[in-house]
């Protein structure tokens, strides 16, 4: 099991889902077009990039399905939820280690290849930063994923939304100080999976990424703040969330593929910068297929297990491409009783209080085949019977039709599962039996 990051680099490549571009590119634009090139198709290592010739360039690192199944070591939907819940529910702590080989690069930050990607985007942005934060009374600590924009060679803005950071930055805010924290850039696949899951406050997630390891994970305690980062990391960044201090942030590319709005959000400082030798830098293409995938397969595991209560059996879940793997879902159940989709609906929008719109389909449609979804839609739902609205809800900041400041939004259900009153025949597709083996 390859839990270093580099380790499955060397995995991806030998198992040819790795792809190297070794021509110069920029950090403006360039790299960002070939990850758009290549997104759903290769993750991509970039060793030429111009201006920053001690760096190399990740990106697209989860842009396949695959990848994702083979960093957990599992082979399908079922096997991913259940070990992604196991660890989120067993967290182990880290072995700590004094030793790790990463020297200070002082405190510039555009000594970092940081991206622009997209034409009416803010500035460059950081996309792959694991913000590590403590609790400035419990101790508990928290990282998550969040998106930076660079404001000079020292502050950068952060994009904060009401979670577990913004309660810990409120939390020093009264207390009078900054929040010290830790950006992680480029580190094991299992921590991204983990930063991306928001597990209940106080359980760290470098734990859970610890888990899904195996224990193999090391880190090292900072000693300025007592935050533990993983040892196996790319690019360490040491800096505060100043508590007194805050900028525009945006425009920038969300996961819907549009530009999010303008935001007064806090500024942070940097201390010092970090680097392995010949380092990685990791970047997320905004609204790309890694993006998406990020941040809804911990969604996914969630829906997974709350319609898992209230049906006997789900086969499938999947926030959708189209549905920018955030708001609309497709779910995949054995219906026993009538009743069962609207349920499966209900406990959908419960497992993921973003989601805006969810389908439930029988066990023999795919989830991944947009024309099998539709084919039920149009034989086995009847629109005054199957199809659930709610109104004036909380929904997602994301969503450019809701209200994106009280997000407020509607909800849409559909009950796609064939009528149990009428005969199995007359739903089931037609086979030809012959094959050519």
């Amino acid at each position: 099991m390859e839990w270093k990051l580099r380790d499955f680099l060397d995995r991806l490549y030998q198992n040819e889902m790795l792809k190297t571009i070794d021509v110069s590119v920029s950090t403006d634009f360039e790299i960002s077009y070939f990850l758009k090139k290549f997104d759903g198709k290769n993750s991509i290592l970039f060793n030429n990039i111009k201006s920053y010739k001690d760096f190399r360039i990740l990106g697209n690192l989860f842009t396949k399905r695959e990848i994702l199944y083979m960093a957990l070591n599992v082979f399908d939907d079922r096997e991913a939820f259940s070990i992604l819940n196991h660890s989120l529910d067993n967290p182990k702590e880290v072995e700590l280690t004094k030793s790790y080989s990463l020297k200070s690069i002082g405190d510039d930050i555009f000594r970092l290849p940081v991206l622009k990607y997209y034409e009416k985007d803010a500035g460059k942005y950081m996309t792959s930063s694991i913000v590590i934060g403590r609790d400035i009374e419990e101790g508990y600590l928290n990282a998550s994923i969040h998106r930076m924009l660079v404001l000079d060679e020292k502050h950068l803005a952060i994009r904060l939304v009401p979670r577990h950071l913004y309660f810990m930055y409120n939390k020093s805010k009264r207390y009078g100080k900054d929040l010290e924290i830790a950006i992680v850039i480029g580190a094991s696949p299992y921590f991204y999976i983990a930063s991306a899951s928001s597990p209940p406050y106080g359980v760290y997630e470098l734990y859970v990424a610890n888990t899904l390891s195996g224990g193999m994970i090391k880190g090292i305690k900072l000693d300025s703040s007592d935050i533990i980062v993983p040892e196996d990391t790319e690019i360490l960044i040491r800096g505060r969330i100043l508590r007194d201090k805050m900028v525009d942030e945006g425009p920038f590319v969300d996961i819907t593929g549009t530009y999010d709005i303008v935001r007064k959000q806090p500024v942070v400082e940097i201390d010092e910068i970090l680097i392995r030798e010949n380092p990685i830098y990791y970047a997320i293409l905004p609204a790309g297929r890694e993006h998406r995938t990020l941040m809804g397969f911990p969604r996914e595991a969630r829906i997974w297990s709350e319609v898992s209560k209230v049906v006997p059996e789900v086969k499938a879940v999947r926030l959708t491409n189209g549905g920018c793997g955030w708001l609309s879902a497709i779910v995949s159940i054995k219906k026993v009783s009538e009743g069962d989709g609207k349920n499966a609906i209900m406990a959908a929008f419960t497992g993921h209080p973003s989601l805006k719109m969810v389908t439930v389909v029988d066990t023999d449609i795919n989830v991944d085949d947009p024309d099998d979804v539709e084919w039920a839609l149009s034989t086995r739902m009847q629109p005054d019977e199957d199809i659930l609205i709610i109104s004036h809800v909380r929904g997602s900041s994301l969503d450019p039709s809701a209200d994106q400041e009280k997000l407020i939004t509607s909800k849409l259900g559909i009950d796609a599962t064939r009528p149990l009153y009428k005969r199995k025949e007359d739903f089931e597709k037609a086979k030809i039996p012959y094959s050519e083996e």
